[in-house]
């Protein structure tokens, strides 16, 4: 009897659905891309029906491309946008607004109250977070006062708040259970990561009502089972974590001072920390890495909301290339005399500077300046940014020794040979690319498969990790130095 792990990734452009074998080998593989709405500058949101549609033809799809039905499957792991924000009505299940997506920016004014009021060190230090428009929390307050009957359903406690795991779990248990994970728990400002609570100060804070907020589990528990109307028979959900923190997990990275970076839409690159939270001084993230048997690992935590999309922004925006593989050859083509940098602020800057007011700017430009240069100055913004987060974390993390011996990589972008070269280039360390690179999916999977006994303790599992390619740094220290201070240069005056 051949059985799998089913994992639900659901992410910021598209929903994905892969069936795993018992040795992390991908069985099937289904995926469909929904629209995306932006309603005014700054204001990203996706219409939750396309999420959970989405999501339902990419699980179907997928076991019937293995010839699978819902008994061959023996968990599911459910993996997340993570900050991406929806309210829905208990009672019929509808959302009151569309979902307010990590990347909206709609919140800055209630940051900077919270702010001017003195508020953003109690939610640094309860939190680990900082007073941003990404997280959830000021997402949840906007909905309260502008979604229509937000306020009312809240009043009459019929109302329901959940990230992108939450609502779908909501869905998958025919609205039988409401909960997430400490991961997911972690991103939305209202959560105490020392205790592993929802935080009552910071909930009086935002004016949340606590009766809205879903229960807390650890990363690998049961969840529920899926109403059997849907599969055509129940399965049992084990599995859940945000994106970045199961992307950790599927590249292994289960001791202190492993790294990983993980590029979608956004780049964010994430250091285990272990037992203890770090507390940055350099305006990184301390988060949960994952909560197993009650116990909760932490990692140090560096976003880059602008990664792939700057690809996407030649392609749709510019038109300057027809597909994103296009970027990597026009890249190695272009003139290395010119030194034009793209500085990718289209929706703020986010780690190790956080700010949610800037905009993007094109640097150095001449008469001569064409497609090649622009792929090549969008492809090394992703690693220049990938650079200052990996230097504000070794200068975080006491055991500095431990940190960048290798990054591991994944993502769309990490299937490009020329953005990882110049990513070790620039960073000085290998960059290690994983023959299964669905390392989000995968970290999922992980996590359901090891509640049911499908996949073995986390120090095995490790075992089952390989090498594709490692890239190893090629540039000179001083070519290094120069390009890294002329990014820092465009990023100064951009700010400026």
């Amino acid at each position: 009897m051949t059985s799998y792990v089913l994992a639900i990734d659901q992410g910021t452009t598209s929903s994905r659905a892969m069936l795993f074998r018992p040795d992390t080998s991908i069985a099937a593989v289904s995926q469909r891309e929904f629209p995306q709405h932006f309603p005014a500058d700054g204001e990203v949101e996706h219409e939750p029906e396309d999420l959970w549609a989405t999501t339902i033809e990419t699980c179907r799809a997928a076991l019937r491309s293995a010839g699978a039905t819902a008994k061959d499957i023996v968990a599911i792991g459910i993996t997340n946008q993570r900050e991406t924000t929806l309210l829905w009505d208990r009672a019929t299940g509808r959302p009151v607004h569309r979902a307010i997506v990590w990347q909206d920016r709609r919140t800055t004014d209630i940051c900077a109250r919270l702010k001017a009021n003195g508020h953003e060190k109690i939610f640094t230090a309860k939190t680990g977070l900082l007073l941003d428009p990404y997280f959830s929390g000021t997402k949840v307050r906007w909905l309260l006062d502008h979604a229509r009957r937000a306020a009312e359903l809240a009043a009459r406690e019929h109302l329901a708040f959940g990230t992108v795991d939450t609502y779908l779990l909501w869905r998958l248990t025919g609205g039988k259970v409401h909960a997430t994970d400490a991961t997911n728990a972690s991103r939305t400002l209202l959560f105490n990561i020392h205790d592993g609570q929802w935080d009552d100060e910071l909930l009086g804070l935002l004016g949340v009502p606590k009766a809205i907020l879903p229960l807390v589990l650890d990363s690998s528990a049961p969840f529920g089972v899926t109403d059997p109307e849907l599969f055509g028979a129940a399965i049992p959900i084990y599995g859940m974590a945000g994106d970045q923190q199961a992307a950790l997990i599927g590249q292994a990275c289960f001791a202190p001072g492993m790294l990983k970076a993980t590029y979608g839409t956004g780049c964010f690159a994430l250091l285990n920390t272990g037992a203890m939270p770090a507390a940055s001084k350099n305006r990184l993230l301390t988060t949960v890495a994952y909560q197993l048997d009650g116990r909760r690992t932490y990692a140090l935590e560096g976003s880059i909301f602008i990664a792939g999309a700057a690809v996407q922004w030649l392609r749709d925006g510019l038109r300057v290339v027809q597909s994103a593989e296009e970027t990597g050859a026009l890249a190695q083509a272009a003139d290395s005399t010119q030194e034009v940098i793209l500085v990718p602020a289209f929706v703020g800057l986010g780690a190790p500077h956080w700010r949610p007011d800037a905009r993007g700017a094109l640097f150095g430009l001449t008469r001569a300046t064409g497609p090649r240069e622009l792929a090549r100055a969008a492809l090394e913004s992703v690693c220049f940014q990938t650079a200052d987060l990996l230097a504000a974390m070794k200068a975080d993390w006491q055991e500095t020794e431990s940190v960048l011996k290798a990054l591991r990589v994944d993502g769309g972008m990490a299937n490009s040979d020329w953005t990882m070269q110049r990513l070790a280039d620039l960073i000085g360390s290998t960059v290690d690319r994983p023959q299964i690179k669905e390392t989000t999916a995968l970290g999922a999977a992980y996590l359901a498969g090891l509640r049911a006994g499908f996949f073995p303790e986390p120090d095995r599992f490790s075992d089952l990790w390989r090498l594709e390619r490692r890239f190893s740094p090629k540039m000179d220290a001083a070519t290094r130095q120069q390009k890294l201070a002329g990014w820092a240069s465009a990023v100064r005056r951009l700010l400026a």
